[in-house]
């Protein structure tokens, strides 16, 4: 029998051709929001990797949503132009399905690069103001702007017309991003969000603003295109959202449209207390499920061939996202391939690589040539 992993997978009208998803991981390379050179590199080598699909990195769907300057993004038609050769690219050379992450950075935004230490740069320095659900820091950074309704309905424009960009540019699939302490999370958090208004002061409040922009984005979405919500399925800290919460806000994106929920977490306060291990985050994907009857991704720590097996046969989730371990091996789904006796896409110009032509077979086609 095939390995569950190798096995495909349909959202809506979207087929996988197997359940291995490279994760969005922010290069930090765009200028004003432009992809370019780096991203070509980055993204075609994805296309090419043997995943099924792959999600290009949090874009920002304004100016101001970015964490930092080198964040990619979406909110105008010369981005949408940028993107676009390297789609093309993607699409001619490669087999992996392609996704888009839409976000905005909330609170966290206005700092510098991830290797430069992610400090704040000040307006004056060329950074720019932030916004999040209201007043309150992160710690350590400047307190932001509380969002007011009429703000609150422009980004739901500028996620709708973030949406459509990535129609025009033939994307399969969309991720909205509502973790790691992001503007998203910013809202659903207790810990972040203390309004006293429709969009705060009870469970079903905080969640209004993140159903809203679902409801925006799917509207402008087309029907037949599958549709994702990441989110901190715990804060991690007591008296914050928890996977209750996460549970609660899965059944709701479901019966609006949501087709899956990328279970991660963390990322709203740093005095969170997490125990960083294999599998750490699987439990949360398991549960919700199970309770809320949607398909999950799993992330977090899932390294190995037979880790991410036998996390599908024990039917804990439906999806493989892998980070930073892909960015390390980038032909993690050739191997896993190999561990499991599967097979991968390989483009043809790297068909000589394969174990089985390293061996007779090599000798043969050269032979052949």
């Amino acid at each position: 029998m095939s390995p569950l992993l190798f096995s495909p997978f349909k959202l809506r009208a979207l087929e996988l051709p197997n359940r291995i998803v490279v994760s969005p991981m922010a290069q930090y390379s765009a200028v004003d929001g432009l992809a370019g050179e780096w991203h070509l590199m980055h993204l075609g080598n994805l296309s090419v990797s043997g995943a099924g699909l792959f999600i290009i990195e949090a874009t920002s769907v304004e100016r101001d949503a970015r964490l930092s300057p080198g964040d990619l993004g979406l909110w105008s038609e010369a981005h949408e132009a940028a993107l676009r050769p390297i789609i093309a690219f993607c699409r001619k050379h490669g087999t992996a399905r392609i996704g888009l992450q839409l976000q905005h950075a909330g609170r966290k935004g206005s700092v510098n690069l991830a290797w430069q230490g992610q400090k704040d740069i000040p307006i004056d320095a060329g950074g720019w103001e932030i916004t999040g659900a209201d007043e309150i820091a992160y710690p350590g950074r400047p307190k932001p702007r509380k969002l007011d309704a009429p703000r609150i309905q422009a980004l739901l424009q500028s996620y709708a017309d973030a949406a459509k960009r990535a129609d025009n540019l033939g994307i399969d699939l969309l991720e909205i991003h509502a973790a790691h302490g992001y503007l998203l999370h910013n809202f659903l958090s207790p810990l972040s969000n203390q309004r006293s208004d429709e969009f705060g002061a009870s469970s079903a409040g905080r969640m209004k603003f993140v159903l809203a922009v679902f409801e925006a984005v799917r509207n402008a979405w087309p029907e037949q295109k599958p549709l994702g919500v990441r989110i901190s399925a715990t804060d991690w800290v007591d008296g914050g959202w928890d996977i209750d919460d996460s549970v609660e806000l899965a059944a709701r994106l479901k019966a609006l449209g949501c087709d899956y929920i990328t279970a991660s977490s963390g990322g709203t306060v740093p005095e969170q207390k997490i125990e960083v291990k294999p599998n750490y985050q699987v439990p949360f994907a398991e549960r919700i499920r199970r309770d809320a009857g949607i398909a999950t991704m799993a992330v977090g720590l899932i390294t190995e061939p037979r880790q991410a097996e036998d996390i599908l046969a024990q039917e804990r989730a439906d999806l493989i996202a892998i980070g930073r371990g892909i960015l390390y091996n980038p032909r993690w789904p050739w191997h896993a391939a190999a561990a499991l006796g599967a097979t991968a896409a390989y483009p043809p110009q790297y068909e000589r690589s394969h174990p089985s032509m390293r061996r007779g077979d090599f000798l043969k086609a050269r032979r052949d040539a």
